[in-house]
Protein backbone atom coordinates (compact mmCIF):
# COMPACT_ATOMS: atom_id res chain seq x y z
CA UNK A 1 0.00 0.00 0.00
CA UNK A 2 1.27 3.43 -0.82
CA UNK A 3 1.45 6.44 1.01
CA UNK A 4 1.29 10.20 0.25
CA UNK A 5 2.22 13.10 2.63
CA UNK A 6 1.19 16.77 1.64
CA UNK A 7 1.30 19.60 3.38
CA UNK A 8 0.56 23.11 2.22
CA UNK A 9 1.99 26.53 4.42
CA UNK A 10 2.12 30.28 3.21
CA UNK A 11 5.43 32.09 3.90
CA UNK A 12 5.83 35.86 4.05
CA UNK A 13 9.04 36.05 1.51
CA UNK A 14 9.48 35.96 -2.32
CA UNK A 15 9.79 32.97 -4.07
CA UNK A 16 13.29 34.01 -4.77
CA UNK A 17 13.94 34.35 -1.17
CA UNK A 18 12.06 30.53 -0.49
CA UNK A 19 13.97 29.15 -3.31
CA UNK A 20 17.51 29.96 -1.89
CA UNK A 21 16.25 28.70 1.62
CA UNK A 22 15.44 25.52 -0.28
CA UNK A 23 18.55 25.31 -2.21
CA UNK A 24 21.01 26.27 0.22
CA UNK A 25 23.44 24.94 3.03
CA UNK A 26 23.11 28.69 4.38
CA UNK A 27 19.54 27.82 5.15
CA UNK A 28 19.29 24.55 5.52
CA UNK A 29 21.26 23.75 8.13
CA UNK A 30 19.50 26.09 10.05
CA UNK A 31 16.04 24.83 9.56
CA UNK A 32 16.70 21.22 8.35
CA UNK A 33 17.71 19.25 11.48
CA UNK A 34 21.70 20.54 11.00
CA UNK A 35 21.34 19.55 7.12
CA UNK A 36 23.40 20.42 4.36
CA UNK A 37 22.76 20.42 1.36
CA UNK A 38 24.61 19.67 -2.35
CA UNK A 39 23.70 19.63 -5.75
CA UNK A 40 23.70 21.58 -8.96
CA UNK A 41 20.46 21.68 -9.30
CA UNK A 42 20.42 19.96 -12.58
CA UNK A 43 17.09 17.72 -13.61
CA UNK A 44 19.38 14.20 -13.23
CA UNK A 45 22.10 15.47 -10.76
CA UNK A 46 22.35 14.21 -7.67
CA UNK A 47 20.79 15.77 -4.25
CA UNK A 48 22.32 15.21 -1.07
CA UNK A 49 21.77 16.00 2.47
CA UNK A 50 24.83 15.77 4.88
CA UNK A 51 23.96 15.88 8.87
CA UNK A 52 27.97 15.89 10.75
CA UNK A 53 29.61 15.59 7.14
CA UNK A 54 27.28 12.21 7.12
CA UNK A 55 25.04 11.47 4.11
CA UNK A 56 21.67 11.27 6.07
CA UNK A 57 18.81 11.54 2.81
CA UNK A 58 19.56 11.12 -1.05
CA UNK A 59 17.86 11.31 -4.55
CA UNK A 60 17.90 12.14 -8.01
CA UNK A 61 16.66 15.35 -9.17
CA UNK A 62 13.69 14.82 -11.30
CA UNK A 63 12.45 18.54 -11.92
CA UNK A 64 14.21 21.85 -11.54
CA UNK A 65 12.61 25.38 -12.40
CA UNK A 66 13.73 27.30 -9.97
CA UNK A 67 11.73 30.13 -7.85
CA UNK A 68 8.75 27.70 -9.01
CA UNK A 69 9.35 23.41 -8.99
CA UNK A 70 11.47 21.30 -7.12
CA UNK A 71 11.42 17.47 -7.36
CA UNK A 72 13.45 15.10 -6.64
CA UNK A 73 13.64 11.07 -5.49
CA UNK A 74 14.08 10.53 -1.79
CA UNK A 75 16.09 8.18 -0.12
CA UNK A 76 16.61 8.18 3.49
CA UNK A 77 19.63 6.44 4.05
CA UNK A 78 19.12 4.42 7.55
CA UNK A 79 15.99 3.19 5.61
CA UNK A 80 15.52 -0.44 6.01
CA UNK A 81 12.22 -0.84 4.23
CA UNK A 82 12.20 -3.07 0.79
CA UNK A 83 10.97 -0.57 -2.02
CA UNK A 84 10.03 -1.00 -5.66
CA UNK A 85 10.81 2.49 -6.07
CA UNK A 86 12.56 5.35 -4.93
CA UNK A 87 10.67 7.85 -2.48
CA UNK A 88 9.72 11.30 -4.41
CA UNK A 89 9.79 14.66 -2.59
CA UNK A 90 7.91 18.00 -4.48
CA UNK A 91 7.92 21.64 -4.34
CA UNK A 92 5.50 23.83 -5.41
CA UNK A 93 5.79 27.76 -5.13
CA UNK A 94 3.14 29.86 -5.61
CA UNK A 95 3.54 33.35 -5.52
CA UNK A 96 -0.01 35.38 -3.57
CA UNK A 97 0.88 39.09 -3.59
CA UNK A 98 3.98 39.20 -0.53
CA UNK A 99 3.53 36.02 -0.01
CA UNK A 100 4.29 32.43 -1.11
CA UNK A 101 1.89 29.31 -0.70
CA UNK A 102 4.60 26.46 -0.96
CA UNK A 103 3.34 22.85 -1.34
CA UNK A 104 5.08 20.00 -0.74
CA UNK A 105 4.15 16.34 -1.82
CA UNK A 106 6.15 13.21 -0.18
CA UNK A 107 5.37 10.46 -2.25
CA UNK A 108 5.91 6.28 -2.49
CA UNK A 109 5.76 6.12 1.41
CA UNK A 110 5.40 3.22 3.32
CA UNK A 111 3.20 2.38 5.98
CA UNK A 112 6.11 2.34 8.08
CA UNK A 113 7.04 5.96 7.29
CA UNK A 114 4.19 7.23 9.06
CA UNK A 115 5.13 6.99 12.82
CA UNK A 116 1.60 7.63 14.93
CA UNK A 117 3.39 9.44 17.99
CA UNK A 118 2.57 13.02 19.50
CA UNK A 119 6.19 13.68 20.62
CA UNK A 120 8.61 13.19 18.27
CA UNK A 121 10.23 14.69 14.88
CA UNK A 122 10.62 10.80 13.60
CA UNK A 123 8.37 9.75 10.83
CA UNK A 124 7.72 11.78 7.43
CA UNK A 125 4.66 13.13 9.43
CA UNK A 126 6.40 14.59 11.82
CA UNK A 127 9.47 15.62 10.50
CA UNK A 128 8.48 17.54 7.29
CA UNK A 129 5.99 19.88 9.42
CA UNK A 130 8.37 20.57 11.81
CA UNK A 131 11.01 21.30 9.08
CA UNK A 132 8.86 23.52 6.77
CA UNK A 133 7.09 25.03 10.61
CA UNK A 134 11.24 26.36 11.01
CA UNK A 135 11.29 27.03 7.80
CA UNK A 136 8.90 29.44 8.03
CA UNK A 137 10.17 31.02 11.35
CA UNK A 138 13.50 31.41 10.01
CA UNK A 139 12.28 33.53 6.97
CA UNK A 140 9.61 35.63 8.20
CA UNK A 141 11.64 36.61 11.42
CA UNK A 142 15.27 35.46 11.41
CA UNK A 143 15.17 33.36 13.93
CA UNK A 144 14.57 29.12 13.91
CA UNK A 145 11.89 27.08 16.68
CA UNK A 146 14.53 25.83 19.37
CA UNK A 147 12.67 22.59 19.82
CA UNK A 148 13.06 21.91 16.13
CA UNK A 149 16.41 19.41 16.70
CA UNK A 150 17.57 16.13 16.73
Amino acid sequence: METTFAYTLYIATTPKKLWEALTSSVYTTRYFFGSRIQSDWKEGSSITYLRNEEVTDYGIILKCEPYRLLSFTWTYAADKTVRDEPQKVTFELTPLDSTVKLKLKHEGLAPSDIVEKEDTFEGINNGWPAILSNLKSLLETGTTLRAVTI
